[in-house]
């Protein structure tokens, strides 16, 4: 007997980013984050991705977990295209379409490791830890209720350099976020720190 398939249920959800929207499902589509700023790489490693590039108005695809998080092109208003994009994942989650190709994240970590400049260690080494451990716990779960993603970049003489990614990149909000915020804790769970600067994903 073949087990019966649960409904594919999808729904919005506003980011801080008014360019940008989240489209929930209740089906994991990708254990991870995965963010296509660029067609280029969603043609190579995403066929939902690069299917969502073929829209005029679609401007970046950031696939985590149950969710989709979409930004589009600002001359375009989301009440003309919300709709449409919505039928259209719906339909993919539905009928069970490739998400992410396989080794998606061992490219993208080589990539990360390549691009890497800092080498850390002895005392550095576990306040760069600390400060990773930190943002994984406490600010990773909170961006991602928003549609985005922060990672760790870089930690050199107290200045610690993170990448928004999803609905924080280009967002207004996320520059409040990131100094009152994240700086804050920051100072105060590791004193070494004097200032959280980002970067665009």
């Amino acid at each position: 007997m073949e087990a019966v398939k649960s409904p594919v249920m999808l729904y919005t959800e506003q980011t801080p980013n008014p360019e940008t929207l989240k489209f929930v499902t209740n089906k994991m589509l990708y254990k991870g984050t995965a963010d296509f700023k660029e067609e280029s790489i969603a043609n190579e490693w995403s066929e939902l991705a690069s299917a969502l590039y073929k829209f005029p108005y679609v401007k970046g695809v950031y696939i985590c977990n149950n969710f989709v998080t979409v930004t589009k092109e600002f001359n375009y208003a989301w009440e003309d295209i919300m709709l449409l994009l919505k039928e259209y994942i719906k339909a993919w989650v539905t009928e069970e379409k490739p998400v992410i190709k396989e080794g998606f994240e061992e490219a993208m970590a080589e990539i990360d490791a390549n691009t890497t400049e800092f080498q850390y260690t002895g005392d550095e080494a576990e306040l760069v830890k600390k400060i990773k451990d930190l943002i994984d716990t406490y600010v990773k779960p909170a961006v991602e209720m928003d549609g985005g993603n922060i990672e760790f970049k870089s930690f050199n003489q107290g200045i610690v350099t993170v990448i928004l990614q999803g609905s924080c990149s280009g967002c207004p909000s996320s520059t409040v976020t990131l100094k009152s915020g994240i700086e804050g804790m920051l100072k105060r769970m590791v004193p070494e720190v004097v200032e959280v600067v980002s970067e665009m994903g």
